[in-house]
């Protein structure tokens, strides 16, 4: 699974760590978290990532 990092930030979303403290469970791809979802460190929104290379 693929990470995605913050644009704003540097926020590192790992799939396999998922973000427990917004209910975001271990193993949920990107694409799977509701489009509501915040980076949870500066808190703009999903448009604001891109796929790690």
């Amino acid at each position: 699974m693929e990470k995605w990092v913050c644009t704003a930030c540097g926020y590192v979303y790992d799939p396999k760590v998922g973000d427990p403290d917004s209910g975001i469970a271990p193993g949920t791809p990107f694409e799977d978290i509701p489009d509501d979802w915040v980076c949870p460190l500066c808190g703009v929104g999903k448009e604001f990532f891109e796929k790690e290379e």
